[in-house]
């Protein structure tokens, strides 16, 4: 009986340091849909041994929402720069020092010394690139750079635009449009983006999550999108153009931020090290066709990237383009419910 009851126990523990390795060897990432490379995700399972799960979202607001409202079961999480403060206030993040990373050393010095970041405590980058307008030819031949695309459309885009559900960048590119700066409470600019979009709404087709396919078969003619994924639309249909709008547009950063009730925080450290090894950052990029934070990467992008005008901004697209900042409480309010009524 004595043994029996031994052989019990022994099987119970075995049991529980079998489910303790189990959850030990699981990573669970929310991140943007359709942004991350699975040839990426392999390579990370079958180096440290460990399944990964990637659940997908369509805005910083969604994602945000998410993770506040507790329960999520996430890791990771893959914030632009303009929400990593909002992330950060609400004591969402946890700080795991990729400065003191092993791969640190391969981090382009413009992105370590950011705004929302300093010294990189907490995050590290995923990708980067720009908000801009992506139009077919054989439907439109005139100036694709400018946001009067969706704002004032032309008669024939009307009824085939589409618009991304991302407030920040939409609202950016409005406010640049009637000649405010991003982050303004000037009543009047915020007025005219207002009235501008709402006029405007009834020529837009949807606002839905970004998707190269439809641009590609043509079932949309024009649209805001990000750059990246215009780049995988046009390598599709050499029809598509991605403009720069000359009235400015937001730059953005996405990062990989450890959330600070992760259940598997160790290998999310894991994972934000290995991203930031060339040749894995320059599969993100290869994936989902933007440019990263990592220098060396270049060497391992594919040859269809190095000269893409989607990637290769215009030299003067500092003056235009801005980083994407976290705008003041008060002034984000009035946003969302700009936003809000937007969208209804």
């Amino acid at each position: 009986m004595k043994h029996s009851l031994m052989a019990t126990a022994t099987a119970l523990a075995m049991v529980a340091l079998t489910a303790t390795a189990w959850a030990d060897g699981q990573l669970h990432i929310y991140n943007w849909g359709d942004y991350t490379s699975p040839e990426l995700i392999k390579k990370f399972e079958q180096t440290y041994n460990v399944q990964v799960t990637i659940t997908d979202y369509d805005s910083n607001d969604t994602a945000l929402a998410k993770i506040k409202a507790g329960g999520h079961g996430f890791d990771i999480v893959v914030p632009s720069a303009n929400f990593v403060p909002i992330y950060l206030k609400e004591g969402l993040l946890a700080e795991t020092r990729p400065d003191q990373m092993e791969n640190f050393k391969n981090m382009d010095p413009k992105w370590v010394n950011v705004s929302y970041d300093p010294g990189r405590h907490y995050t590290v980058p995923w990708q980067w690139g720009s908000v801009g307008m992506l139009v077919n030819t054989k439907f439109y031949s005139g100036d694709p750079n400018t946001s009067a695309i969706f704002l004032d459309p032309p008669d024939e885009l009307k009824g085939r635009i589409n618009v991304v559900p991302e407030m920040g960048d939409v609202m950016n590119l409005a406010i640049r449009y009637v000649g405010g700066e991003p982050c303004t409470g000037d009543k009047d600019v915020l007025r005219k983006v207002h009235d501008k979009m709402m006029a405007a709404k009834p020529h837009w087709i949807s606002m839905d999550y970004s998707n190269p396919e439809k641009y590609s078969k043509e079932d949309l003619a024009a649209g805001v999108n990000w750059n990246g994924w215009s780049l995988r639309a046009r390598l599709q249909n050499d029809k598509l153009v991605f403009g720069y709008p000359k009235e400015g547009f937001p730059l953005f950063m996405d990062n990989v931020a450890v959330l600070k009730d992760a259940k598997n925080i160790e290998n999310a450290k894991l994972f934000q090290n290995f991203i930031m090894a060339p040749e894995n950052a320059a599969m993100i990029s290869a994936f989902a066709r933007y440019a990263n934070g990592i220098k060396g990467s270049e060497a391992f992008l594919p040859d269809d990237m190095k000269s893409a005008p989607e990637v290769n901004m215009p030299k003067n697209f500092e003056e235009l383009g801005k980083i994407s900042e976290t705008c003041p409480p008060d002034v984000q309010a009035v946003y969302t419910d700009i936003w809000t009524e937007l969208t209804k």
